[in-house]
């Protein structure tokens, strides 16, 4: 099937187009059309054209726009999991997951067109300002370019363009080249639901051509993106005097502590670590734990691991899908030689079958290690043993990263200290650092993100 992009709210086959393939198999799950130079000239002017519209819709027709849209995409809800898991490799379930989210997400944008978007302030408490007040108030910034990861691709793209709605913000979205079939469903939602036409663009093809030089635009006036840090860091260089929001990578740590309940914590562990083949900025990628127990959670961790089943997502059994591509495949083969070479041991795992990898358990891997050091996108977690939760902490620290960690204690104090001392955007107590609720406080710090 062909797939039209969208430019103003017109859907426009180009003469550019590529194929998306399915991870599990190759098949081809559809051809896109991709944007010309021309194209993107045209998304921009009518984006910032369209600002004059969107920017004077009122708080009642923009919470109604959303409302539909929530139920629009309850309506098709199936279609957008059964896309999700051909082009991005997730199981069915986990699509479904990202489903409900995303409606989770639009009714969130919703009730904030209801939030009081200024407030009064006194004056008077200044020498000069007796008998003053004053008043501020929060005005839409302008267009927004939203650019989206392959592993999210409804409910990432989902929480930049919802709020673009709810305080009246055109937007154009830069898929994933991977997964650029569900943005351009997202677009034709958000269109069906009533958003003015000239405010929707949904851009597929390549950054350089595309997002790059989107960002550079003094006509866009936030740009919001969530991917690697090196893209991101590059990207930022292009960006300019506009506001900026970056979420980047992780290696994100666990701690288990003596006290923990240790089979809850494996449970969560190996969920945190293997969901959506570990694919995921938050994935529980290393995990410390105190050395009195250190045996005895491992064993749970491997015992946990080795029940998941590994195969085709669509299939309503499957727990594990594929990475994303062939090449992902041989960088995770790589990380894992480079622990072994570095005197890590493989407890599971550690084989593919193509896109397959196999739920994978390392323990006793050194800290120079690729496999701690860099992010892994990938079904694996690195177990340590440590002396203390001041060792653990130090360990969790020596990081590039800094988006989110958990603890497992019963102690609150050893919680608190843990909050305080670790050097990242959110602490999860007894949880890992996976857990994300769409209405919390997200972001991380260091090489993580910014804004």
């Amino acid at each position: 099937m062909d797939y039209p992009l969208i430019a103003g709210g017109k859907e426009i086959y180009s003469d550019e187009k590529f194929e998306v393939h399915s991870p599990y198999d190759g098949s081809i799950v559809g051809r896109v059309s991709a944007a010309t130079e021309e194209i993107v000239k045209e998304a921009i002017s009518r984006a910032e054209f369209s600002f004059d519209e969107t920017s004077h819709l009122c708080a009642r027709h923009r919470e109604d726009i959303l409302l539909r849209a929530k139920n629009l995409l309850t309506q098709r809800a199936e279609d957008f999991a059964r896309t999700i898991s051909l082009e991005m490799g997730k199981t069915i379930r986990e699509a479904r997951g990202e489903v409900s989210r995303a409606q989770e997400t639009l009714a969130l944008a919703a009730a904030l067109t209801r939030e009081p978007i200024g407030e009064v302030l006194p004056y008077d408490i200044a020498p000069n300002g007796a008998k003053k007040w004053g008043f501020y108030q929060r005005f839409p910034a302008g267009p927004v370019l939203a650019i989206t990861p392959f592993n999210f691709p409804l409910n990432l793209a989902m929480h930049k363009i919802a709020p673009a709605i709810a305080v009246g913000n055109p937007f154009i979205l830069k898929p994933a080249s991977t997964t650029p079939i569900t943005g351009l469903m997202l677009g034709k939602l958000i269109l069906d639901a009533g958003y003015p036409a000239d405010a929707v663009s949904v851009l597929p093809g390549s950054g350089a051509k595309i997002a790059e030089p989107i960002a550079a635009d003094d006509r866009i006036k936030v740009v919001t993106f969530t991917g690697s840090a090196e893209v991101g860091k590059k990207l930022a260089a292009k960006v300019g005097m506009k506001h900026i929001a970056m979420e980047l990578g992780s290696n994100s740590a666990a701690i288990v502590l003596a006290d923990a309940d240790l089979l809850r914590a494996a449970d969560r562990i190996v969920l945190g670590a293997m969901a959506l083949a570990g694919q995921v900025c938050i994935s529980v990628q290393r995990v410390y734990v105190e050395e009195t127990i250190f045996d005895t959670l491992v064993e749970h961790i491997v015992s946990a691991s080795t029940k998941l089943r590994l195969g085709d997502p669509l299939q309503e059994n499957t727990d594990v899908g594929p990475v994303i591509s062939e090449r992902d495949a041989v960088r995770i083969e790589g990380l894992i030689a480079d622990a072994v070479s570095k005197g890590g041991n493989v407890l599971c795992g550690g084989k593919r079958n193509g896109t397959l990898f196999e739920p994978t358990v390392l323990t006793d891997v050194p800290q120079n290690a690729d496999v701690i050091q860099k992010e892994a996108f990938a079904p694996l977690v690195v177990v340590n043993p440590v002396v203390d939760i001041n060792e653990a902490i130090a360990m969790v620290n020596d990081s590039r990263y800094g988006l989110q960690a958990g603890i497992f204690t019963a102690d609150i104090r050893a919680a608190r200290k843990a909050f305080q001392e670790i050097n990242v955007g959110g602490v999860i107590v007894n949880d890992v650092p996976t857990f994300r609720a769409d209405v919390m406080p997200y972001g991380g710090i260091k090489d993580s993100g910014m804004g």
